[in-house]
């Protein structure tokens, strides 16, 4: 299975952890900021296959398939053996 991540999904997860480190500049460093960023990408390569899809359950996301771990929830679309990453969102992020 072939996996593309788009642009849009790579900023969210930068962001986020990015927007983590500074609000929490003394306790939390470069390294783990490493770490999270990534297990958020290595969690993509197991769409369709420890990852199971589900129906997105918010409204942006419809016409998409969605996965998550504990962490994250990515929307995704699947064309032939191609698996497209286009959003994630991290888990205490997930509304409307």
């Amino acid at each position: 299975m072939k996996y593309v991540i788009r642009k849009r999904c790579a900023q969210k997860i930068t962001t986020f952890y990015r927007n983590v480190s500074k609000k929490y500049k003394h306790t939390y460093s470069l390294e783990l900021m490493e770490i999270n960023v990534n297990d958020a990408y290595d969690a993509m390569f197991q769409i369709e296959k420890t990852l199971h899809r589900r129906i997105p359950t918010i409204a942006r996301w419809k016409g998409y398939h969605m996965a998550n771990t504990d962490k994250w929830y990515y929307a995704y679309t699947i064309d032939g053996g191609t698996v497209t990453v286009v959003d994630a969102c991290h888990a205490q992020n997930m509304h409307d």
